[in-house]
């Protein structure tokens, strides 16, 4: 198991009870592919550097993860395949 932080932006217009259903989602993805979630960070809603999908606004959130190294594929692949998520980032965390 590695460290990883999956990290995404979704569409700011959704309401609060979907992106609470999002980050559950989201969750049970990591679970499925053998993973556990160590912390949650919400960061809300943000201004974007540049427009994405004709959004000026993004909401933000971060998952500290434990997961197989060959998993990170599937949950890029569900994270691709969701229409409410503007970006993505799945990073490698320092073992340090």
């Amino acid at each position: 198991m590695r460290n990883y932080e999956v990290a995404y932006i979704s569409d700011p217009e959704m309401d609060e009870q979907a992106q609470t259903d999002l980050e559950a989602k989201v969750a049970s993805w990591i679970e499925a592919a053998g993973g556990t979630t160590l912390k949650v960070d919400r960061w809300g809603k943000r201004r974007l550097a540049y427009s994405i999908k004709k959004h000026t606004d993004g909401y933000y959130v971060f998952y500290q993860v434990q997961l197989p190294p060959q998993s990170t594929r599937q949950i890029e692949r569900d994270l691709r395949l969701t229409e409410n998520i503007l970006r993505f980032l799945v990073t490698l965390q320092d073992q340090a």
